[in-house]
């Protein structure tokens, strides 16, 4: 694939400047003393979210699966946590730092030929239980204005832009995380700003990782991502575009790969927020597609979506509001009604659903460190493609709570 081939022509360059970095960066540090005055220092920190919620309406096909809510009954309320973190971060010197994370997030429903399953972060017990999210050090400015990672971190899909202009990662994931774009990942990473000033500010981060996040790697393929970032007109525009690629399966009958194009285009202020986050997934070969006759061909999914969202202040620092949109069309290039259906491998982008997402809700705050958030969670589903229409949703009324403590 011309994608693979640009990007590990995109990453030997980038282990040459790495690696004379770091012989430059020795070089210096022989003929220095150490800084007396520095003392390595730690943070203790975490947060928790969740929610009492009921659930309204629900889709007798159980759809939906990269949502919670699938395969909940309808009618039943529940209390439950969606989120827990328990962190350490420690500055080592002034030149290295690292990080680590242990977290518990919301059990996973999700379907298999539209009987209800579990995956997620439950013991056999039913207790939840926690797994290691983040475990890295830091090498900051390697190079001028630059920073080298090691570990299991953030990767460039999330951290930079995207959950910091969206805000409420509490109510819901972005619009690419939700389809399981690695938000974390293993690998080695490099990030800096190339432009650093009042009004202005330009970065780009660039990492290589095993594209498994928390779990070992088990084909030996890896994920390629980058993005660049601008922030413009007293940093109150904000510009961002994010790529990735990865191959998924690579055999002679069978070439299975992956490659997103996302851009973020955004207004912020003190007051409010307001910006609008899409994608293009490419994922080559990925749907078995049966015909009339009943044979089957491998089909490309091209999937889109469409996330507006908007945020702001109503009063102080106490109360704000928050509302988002996503449209998502798993496979705009096989609606062609040439096939009787389709299974797709990547379960995240079925084929045969569209689904409009919409959230909206107040944010209360007592202090700053606790929110109070009654809220709607809305997803709607309709068939796409050569099938019989059917049209339902999951409808489900939460009153959530998020608060952080050490940082």
């Amino acid at each position: 694939m011309k994608y693979a081939a640009f990007f590990q022509r995109f990453i030997n360059k980038c282990a040459v400047i790495v690696s004379f970095g770091i012989v430059m960066s020795h070089n210096l540090a022989i003929g220095q003393q150490a800084d007396s005055t520095f003392k390595p220092s730690g943070k203790l920190w975490g947060l928790a979210y969740g929610d009492f919620s009921y659930k309204a309406k629900g889709d007798s096909l159980n759809r939906g699966f990269t949502n919670q809510y699938t395969g909940i009954s309808e009618n039943q309320s529940l209390f439950q946590f969606r989120r827990i973190y328990l962190g350490y971060d420690y500055e080592i010197s002034k030149k290295f730092s690292s990080e680590f994370l242990l977290a518990a997030e919301d059990n996973l429903q999700t379907t298999t030929n539209s009987m209800p399953v579990i995956s997620g972060d439950l013991l056999t017990n039913n207790k939840l239980s926690m797994f290691i999210k983040l475990a890295n050090v830091k090498w900051k400015n390697i190079l001028p204005n630059t920073d080298l990672s090691m570990g299991e971190m953030y990767t460039p899909a999330s951290v930079l832009v995207a959950e910091e202009l969206w805000d409420y990662r509490c109510i819901e994931r972005t619009v690419s995380e939700l389809r399981r774009t690695p938000a974390w990942d293993m690998g080695i990473a490099v990030n800096g700003k190339i432009v650093n000033k009042e009004r202005t500010e330009a970065g780009y981060h660039i990492m290589v990782g095993n594209g498994t996040v928390s779990r070992p790697e088990s084909d030996g393929f890896k994920t390629f991502y980058g993005d660049v970032y601008a922030k413009l007109f007293n940093k109150r525009l904000v510009l961002d575009l994010y790529a990735d690629y990865a191959k998924l399966n690579w055999t002679t009958a069978w070439h299975h790969d992956r490659n997103m194009i996302k851009g973020i285009v955004a207004y912020t202020s003190q007051k409010f927020t307001i910006g609008t986050e899409c994608f293009l997934n490419t994922i080559n070969s990925d749907n078995i597609a049966t015909d009339i006759s009943g044979g089957t061909d491998t089909v490309t999914t091209r999937a889109i979506a469409l996330s507006v969202f908007a945020r702001g202040r109503i009063y102080k620092d106490q109360l704000g509001f928050f509302a988002r949109y996503d449209n998502f069309d798993p496979a705009m290039n096989n609606n062609n009604g040439g096939y009787l259906r389709y299974a797709p491998v990547t379960k995240n982008y079925d084929p045969n659903t569209r689904e409009q997402f919409i959230t909206a809700g107040i944010d209360y705050s007592p202090i700053s460190k606790i929110h109070i958030m009654p809220n709607v969670w809305y997803n709607a589903y309709n068939n796409a493609g050569p099938l019989s229409s059917y049209n339902a949703y999951d409808l489900v009324f939460r009153l959530s709570l998020y608060y952080v403590y050490g940082k």
